[in-house]
């Protein structure tokens, strides 16, 4: 995918969830954003546990904010000539196109960025990990 100019991009927690290897994603975005992050309406834990996981280094994440609030936040902060919004429902399209955010479904950015989409039931290879040293 080339970003015509700089780029911020931001995955909707549900669009990361849907790829097959999300960190192997976000390496590959950085080749050609600025910035990468994730937006989520889940609590900040949530995001946070699914990120750190898979060692996925972000540039921002929605915290305790929805994804609405987050991505006028995030247009604020990051300023690129693009902000692109990746996302799996109607809703985040809505939500992309309100606020000034270029859309793209999970499939369409996969298909152009030549990512792939895990299986829908596939499960957690993390499900289950717990850590004796973390809280």
């Amino acid at each position: 995918m080339d970003s015509g100019g700089t780029m911020t991009l931001a995955f909707e927690l549900g669009a990361l969830e849907a790829l097959a290897d999300p960190n192997a994603v976000f390496d590959d975005a950085r080749q050609w954003t600025e910035y990468v992050g994730v937006l989520s309406d889940q609590p900040t834990y949530v995001v946070t546990n699914f990120t750190r996981k898979r060692r996925i280094r972000q540039d921002f994440f929605s915290g305790p904010r929805g994804v609405r609030e987050s991505l006028d936040n995030v247009a604020d902060q990051f300023d690129t000539d693009r902000h692109v919004f990746i996302g799996t429902t109607d809703e985040d399209r809505a939500a992309a196109e309100d606020h000034d955010w270029e859309y793209l479904s999970v499939e369409e950015a996969a298909e152009f960025a030549d990512w792939e989409l895990g299986e829908t039931d596939e499960e957690d290879p993390f499900e289950g990990e717990s850590r004796d040293d973390w809280p």
